[in-house]
C-alpha cells in the first residue's frame, strides 16, 4: 500500500548533516518515484524506478531510456553575495520558513540527469546561468519558450533533452504531469513570475529588501498551494 505523502515533511530532516537531501533523503526519492510513476498523455506510465547504476530514479519504456535526479527548484539566496546587503534587515525566523518550506515536496523537482556530449544538465545550468541564476518561474518560462519554439536562455540545454520533453507533448502537458499549475495562468498562456518580468535582461536575483520580500512571499505561495494539490492528487 503506498503509504501517505506528507507535505509539511522537510526532506533535510532525514538527510545527513552537510549533506544534500536531494541526493540522500531517501523520504525524498520515495515521494518523486511515488508522485511521478503516472500515466503520460501518451497512455504510458513513466514508471520511475531505483537504478542499480548511478541514476537516481530512471525509467525504461518503449518511450526510451530516461534517468532523472531531483532539484530543489526554490532557493532563498541566503548565502548570494547579491543579497548580503539587505537580507540581514529581514527577520531571521522568516527567512528560515523560506527554507524549511522550500525543502517540502511543493518545492521539488526532477529533471533529466544524463550528461550529452559533456555538457551541463539542465539542473547545473539553472543554477549557473546569469540570466536564470536557479530562479523555478524562469526556468518554466523557458521550458515554455522550448515547446513554442522560441528561444531563451535555456534553448541550446532544454534542446538536449527535448526527448524528456516529447513525453508530455504540450507546456499544458508538462505542467499538468508535475503539478505546476499554480506557477502559470488559468489559460497556461502565461509564467506567474515571482518578481515583474520584461524579459531575461538584467539580474534575476532580488535586488533590494523590497524586492526580496516580494519574490519570498510569491515563492512561498507557490510552494504552499502547490502542497495542497499534491496533498489532493495524492488522495484522490
Amino acid at each position: 500500500m503506498t503509504p501517505n505523502l506528507d507535505t509539511d515533511f522537510d526532506f533535510r530532516s532525514d538527510t545527513p548533516p552537510n549533506k544534500d537531501p536531494d541526493r540522500y533523503s531517501a523520504r525524498l526519492r520515495e515521494y518523486h518515484q511515488i508522485l511521478w510513476s503516472k500515466p503520460l498523455p501518451c497512455g504510458t506510465k513513466f514508471q520511475l524506478t531505483r537504478s542499480t547504476g548511478h541514476a537516481y530514479l530512471e525509467h525504461r519504456s518503449e518511450l526510451g531510456s530516461f534517468s532523472v535526479s531531483s532539484d530543489s527548484v526554490i532557493p532563498a539566496y541566503r548565502k548570494y553575495r547579491e543579497v548580503a546587503g539587505f537580507i540581514r534587515t529581514i527577520p531571521d525566523e522568516q527567512i528560515c520558513e523560506f527554507q524549511r518550506l522550500g525543502y517540502t515536496i511543493g518545492g521539488m523537482m526532477i529533471f533529466p540527469s544524463n550528461r550529452i556530449g559533456g555538457k551541463k544538465t539542465i539542473n547545473a545550468e539553472r543554477g549557473l546561468n546569469r540570466y536564470i541564476r536557479d530562479r523555478f518561474d524562469l526556468t518554466v518560462e523557458c521550458i515554455k519558450r522550448h515547446y513554442e519554439g522560441v528561444s531563451s536562455p535555456l534553448s541550446d540545454t532544454l534542446s538536449r533533452y527535448a526527448s524528456f520533453f516529447a513525453l508530455f507533448e504540450s507546456f499544458r502537458g508538462y505542467i499538468d504531469f508535475f503539478l505546476l499549475q499554480d506557477i502559470v495562468s488559468h489559460d497556461y498562456s502565461s509564467v506567474r513570475f515571482s518578481l515583474p518580468f520584461t524579459g531575461f535582461d538584467g539580474s534575476p536575483i532580488p535586488g533590494s529588501a523590497d524586492a526580496y520580500g516580494a519574490y519570498k512571499s510569491s515563492a512561498m505561495n507557490f510552494i504552499s498551494a502547490r502542497n495542497v494539490r499534491i496533498s489532493r492528487y495524492e488522495a484522490s
